[in-house]
């Protein structure tokens, strides 16, 4: 068989980055579960009806068919129209509406899975990902402190991800802002009906163009006055990290109902958050944010990665007023995603995290002959029995050469049961050799599963 050639956009990952990716989700959701999430997992394939119904979206869906699927009609018309899901809202909301009756509101849930893009691979972005989701739901009504249990669990589980002493990622500034405060000072200065989504549409582009650019646009695709112009400008100039951009936004002289119910809405929100915050994981006040998508009602959320900036927002979400409905019950909801695949892929790529070993080993035990491997095993049995990972040598080879097998594979011990029937196990790190007892034994407790590692300028933590 000729080598096979990598597929473009579908990452794949080696054992030791695979570790720190099971580290990054166990992270999440025993933070996520902390508070009260539930996990749920939904199918992969979605009907294409449901999928499509944004209109940006429909380049971007792989439709879904048997390779024999007949061409005469005969499949049935649900095996033709259904493709793999793009995201994990689309597929929850459709969740909600056919267990609402089994699910109590509002309901949390948490959700790590798969999901697949048809779209241009680049670094940070995949043709098949993983995301993990937050979303709190209602029925009918959903109180605004949902908003803030959403950002709080999210920065905590952020500033988790970024401590020193657990996972050490890079740092994170969660930016937040709400549609209302946008919208009301928009509606203030004056704009109306569409325009005012169409000056959101073009405001939000300021992280890809220059301001004088996006100022270009608004006069001419958005129809608005040069005074209207520098104000939307100077509303997304505003960030702070704590409640004083409140007095920043009044100083521009505008002012609306929607404007300062927003406005007190974020401000609510980053006090709220401020006692989470720390220096790899911080809140930010950034009215900017407007986000594309045109569901958002009030919070908004993007994120970015401290030296990673170009990757975009890696933790993007909001409040929805209508997430999902019947006809006779409307499901709002505030949630929050986190594109695991775009934040680990391209830091193991660039060698900025890995584990210190590839195999979940703290033992290898030794192989005096082939006749003797029964006793191996049994060693490795008891040492199993006390939760200690281990496996024993593939072959029975001289003791040197079992030992570089074991440090190739970073196995930091290695067993060797003696003529005589007793033990002792090898540091192989450090050469000391001592005398040990199965049923007994126990490594240091860094040394029972593997450590993620962050490589910073050739030294690592």
């Amino acid at each position: 068989m000729a080598k096979p050639t990598p597929l473009s956009g579908f990452p794949e990952l080696l054992p030791a980055q695979r570790y720190v990716e099971q580290q990054v989700i166990a992270t999440l959701a025993h933070t996520f579960e902390l508070h009260g999430f539930a996990n749920i997992e939904t199918r992969a394939v979605e009907p294409l009806d449901q999928l499509l119904r944004k209109g940006d979206t429909s380049k971007e869906v792989y439709v879904l068919r048997r390779l024999q699927a007949a061409e005469d009609g005969s499949a049935s018309d649900r095996d033709k129209g259904i493709g793999l899901h793009f995201d994990l809202t689309v597929p929850f909301a459709r969740f909600v509406l056919e267990n609402a009756g089994k699910l109590e509101f509002p309901f949390r849930r948490y959700q790590i899975q798969k999901v697949w893009r048809g779209e241009r691979p680049q670094e940070g972005r995949f043709r098949e990902f993983t995301q993990a989701d937050i979303d709190i739901v209602g029925r009918d009504t959903l109180p605004f402190h949902h908003d803030v249990e959403v950002a709080r669990v999210m920065l905590e589980a952020l500033g988790k991800l970024a401590h020193p002493d657990s996972i050490g990622l890079p740092g994170f500034r969660l930016q937040v802002n709400n549609r209302k405060l946008i919208q009301g000072f928009y509606a203030g200065l004056g704009v109306s009906g569409d325009g005012i989504d169409e000056v959101m549409r073009l405001v939000d582009k300021l992280d890809k163009l220059p301001a004088d650019k996006v100022r270009e646009l608004l006069l001419a695709e958005a129809g608005v006055s040069e005074e209207q112009a520098d104000k939307a400008l100077a509303l997304a100039t505003i960030k702070a990290v704590d409640d004083s951009f409140v007095q920043r936004v009044r100083d521009l002289g505008v002012s609306h109902e929607l404007l300062d119910e927003g406005l007190d809405e974020l401000a609510t929100l980053v006090r709220a958050c401020a006692p989470l915050a720390t220096d790899r994981a911080r809140i930010e006040a950034d009215l900017s944010i407007a986000r594309g998508l045109d569901y958002y009602t009030g919070t908004v959320f993007e994120t970015r990665l401290d030296g990673y900036e170009s990757l975009g927002s890696i933790c993007s979400g909001g409040r929805y007023d209508a997430l999902a409905s019947d006809g006779r019950t409307t499901y709002p909801g505030v949630g929050i995603s986190l594109g695991l695949s775009r934040l680990l892929v391209t830091l193991v790529q660039r060698g900025a995290l890995t584990a210190d070993r590839s195999v979940p080993s703290v033992v290898l035990v030794a192989v005096t002959d082939e006749e003797s491997r029964a006793d191996a095993d049994e060693i490795a049995t008891a040492l199993r029995a006390r939760a200690i990972s281990c496996e024993v040598a593939p072959t029975a080879a001289k003791f040197g050469k079992q030992i570089r097998h074991a440090e190739r594979r970073g196995i930091p011990y290695v067993w060797f049961r003696q003529a005589d029937g007793t033990s002792e196990v090898k540091d192989i790190r450090s050469g000391n050799q001592v005398a040990a007892d199965p049923a007994t034994w126990q490594p240091p407790t860094e040394d029972l599963r593997p450590q993620v590692i962050t490589i910073d300028e050739g030294e690592s933590k």
